[in-house]
């Protein structure tokens, strides 16, 4: 029975997000099935239907595998405001009853109707009923993939990495206030939370135009970082900048960009303007002047912006002050995908305050556009953050490093005063003889590694006609006990580290699966092997074991794949799949389950997410004896792909190496 105070009901629209479908087939479900519960109320237009009666159905008709827990019968109900604000404030309400934020909200309970009250009374009772704030974060993710192109927020990954590169510029020296002038829902600043700790007196503050985002960001931040004094205010940062109390030692921002209506007109007499009027069309340099004019002695401050500022006639006065000042004291080029605009590679600007450290006689130039490795699985290339960080670490500290330079001011003070990395960086790789014979010994060993994974597939064949096999699906597998199925959770946040995983014992490492095509590679994350397997006792881990079928259920990274290797944690959309050993072949069944043509025939589609049912994967019905021949076919298989992958890239790199000796005169014709 419901827990709540007045009957929950869906639109047609809630019962397609419920099971994971377009509306279209809902209305099909609803002409073809006589027993589809009737509608409660609304209109004919647009129908309401009891939440309990249509869950009853779907579980019945086979459409959801199980019953909704509270969130998922809240979340429908939140979705079906239908205005991204109203939707926004309801969690933003959420979140800072469960802080019991103190001082003058940003969002207040008067604000909210009698409707969208009682759903922030329901969400309070999930939470006191599950004792954590899991919820919160769980409704505003959803909140962030519904409006995801009406929202913009800085990746988790990047924000770490601008964090780490902004104490690498600050000298290690204290951080007692970090500044985000542009904050949206507050992403950056908690990764300055994470970074810096909580100690007595350490301020976070950030502003954001849009309240919604700022009631958000302070329910967040409150949440994440109780012990922080944390202060997000609702204001037009450029047009009536918020007086800061303390002196700032770090801003980190990732300001709105291509605005034309920013207040270039009212602002003409303005005194943060040191280094020039802004055009009209460089809303961006207003941004990096208003970082400059709040940053205190000894201040850092790194800054998100398009790879156009660096180049752009119009601004090419203001840079030029800049970096005469001192001010600049690098810019980094990164991958395309960093953070939306995803096509475009994006620059980090890293600025000093000029009279804390002393005038910089010089700037650093990163072009880590190149730093991108491998996906798990090997199905697509993503960012490679680590490198992103080392290189830019490196450079810093005046280190050698490739595609880095160090250049003098008065060589960029020129008619342009270009900033953008690649034009500053040696295009030549350092690539010596000895190099060039080591490239060459490791093609030799990929090509004949290989040439045995082929010559192992040479001899398989195509039948002369197809043989009838029977299916079963991983669901009736499960009623039978020939395997156990078990989704990945997230562990206690405070067990995880973060970083880069070194080749070590003693770790279990924390696998993560894609949720949008936008997303990148997250940091490497991973726990203690005891911790993980005592968190695995108690229910707060899933742990894999050699032998376990491990399956990716995103539309966007499905995957399946035998470990192999030392156990791994899996976080959410991902399982684990034990088999009987007696029973079933853990190479057959990744073999099956990993086609693509079985995930087309197990997805649904709803309108802002798809999800492949695992338990609807079918494999094949075959002797074990079988089964162990076709799991040695995918064991070859997959070494061959392997060894593809593994030639690719070792091509590239010396195909590279040859080119840039080719073009610095350094290739020495037989």
């Amino acid at each position: 029975m419901a827990e709540y105070d007045e009957p929950v009901t869906l639109t047609l629209a809630g019962i397609a997000r419920l099971a994971g479908v377009g509306r279209a087939a809902v209305s099909n479900w609803r002409r073809r099935h006589d027993d589809f519960p009737v509608p409660v109320g609304g209109t004919d237009a647009s129908p309401q239907f009891s939440l309990d009666d249509v869950e009853a159905w779907l579980i019945r008709h086979g459409k959801v595998e199980e019953s909704s827990g509270g969130w998922e019968r809240l979340w429908p109900r939140i979705e079906d405001l239908g205005d991204r604000d109203r939707m926004g404030l309801v969690i933003a309400a959420v979140g800072e009853h469960l802080a019991e934020a103190k001082g003058p909200g940003v969002v207040s309970p008067a604000g909210l109707t009698v409707g969208e009250r009682a759903l922030v009374d329901e969400a309070l009772r999930l939470a006191e009923r599950d004792g954590s704030t899991a919820g919160f974060t769980e409704l505003l993710r959803r909140w962030l993939s519904t409006h995801v192109r009406q929202v913009a927020v800085t990746p988790p990954q990047l924000a770490n990495t601008m964090t780490a590169i902004a104490a690498e510029l600050r000298g290690g020296g204290d951080v007692g206030h970090v500044m985000d002038p542009a904050c949206g829902v507050g992403n950056l600043l908690s990764a300055a939370a994470r970074r810096w700790g909580a100690p007595t007196g350490r301020v976070l503050t950030g502003v954001e135009v849009d309240p919604v985002l700022a009631g958000l960001a302070r329910a967040r931040l409150s949440l994440e970082s109780p012990d922080l004094s944390c202060e997000v205010v609702s204001g037009d940062t450029l047009r009536h900048p918020v007086p800061s109390r303390e002196p700032v030692d770090v801003v980190l921002c990732n300001p709105p960009s291509n605005e034309r209506e920013w207040g270039h007109g009212e602002l003409v007499t303005d005194q943060r303007w040191q280094y020039g009027q802004p055009p009209r069309t460089e809303p961006e340099l207003a941004w990096l002047q208003h970082i400059l004019s709040v940053l205190g002695e000894g201040g850092v401050a790194v800054v998100l912006l398009p790879p156009a500022v660096a180049a752009r006639r119009a601004g090419r006065r203001i840079r030029a002050a800049l970096v005469r000042s001192g001010a600049v004291r690098g810019v980094i080029a990164l991958p395309a995908g960093a953070a939306s605009p995803y096509g475009v590679g994006l620059h980090l600007w890293l600025l000093t305050a000029p009279a804390g450290q002393g005038k910089a006689d010089s700037v650093v130039f990163v072009d880590a556009a190149d730093c991108r490795t491998t996906s798990t699985g090997g199905r697509a290339a993503v960012i490679d953050w680590d490198e992103v960080l080392d290189r830019s670490r490196a450079a810093l500290r005046g280190d050698d490093v490739e595609r880095t330079g160090r250049v003098p001011l008065v060589e960029l003070l020129g008619d342009e005063t270009d900033l953008t990395p690649a034009r500053h960086v040696p295009a030549e790789l350092a690539v010596s003889a000895v190099d060039l014979r080591r490239m060459w010994t490791e093609w030799d060993a990929s090509v004949l590694r290989m040439g045995e994974a082929g010559a192992a597939l040479r001899p398989l064949d195509v039948a002369e006609s197809a043989q009838e096999l029977s299916t079963v699906t991983v669901a009736e597998l499960e009623r039978s006990g020939a395997v156990t199925i078990v989704p990945g959770v997230v562990p206690p946040a405070d067990e995880v580290q973060r970083g880069r995983l070194e080749a070590r014992d003693g770790v279990a490492e924390f696998l993560t699966a894609p949720t949008s095509a936008e997303e990148g590679v997250r940091d490497q994350e991973w726990l203690d092997a005891e911790v993980a397997r005592r968190l695995e006792g108690e229910g707060k881990a899933v742990l894999t074991e050699f032998g376990d079928v491990v399956v990716v259920v995103t539309a966007f990274g499905f995957d399946a794949w035998v470990e192999t290797t030392a156990s791994r944690l899996l976080g959410p959309y991902l399982y684990r799949l034990r088999g009987a050993p007696d029973l079933l072949d853990p190479f057959f069944l990744a073999a099956c389950l990993r086609v693509p043509a079985n995930a087309r025939q197990a997805g649904t589609h709803a309108s802002v997410s798809s999800r492949i049912d695992v338990r609807r994967l079918r494999v094949l019905r075959l002797p074990l004896e079988e089964q162990r021949a076709l799991g040695e076919v995918h064991r070859q298989l997959t070494f061959f792909e392997e060894s593809v992958a593994e030639l690719s890239a070792v091509g590239g790199r010396l195909s590279g190496a040859l080119a840039a000796l080719m073009a610095g005169g350094r290739l020495r014709l037989p």
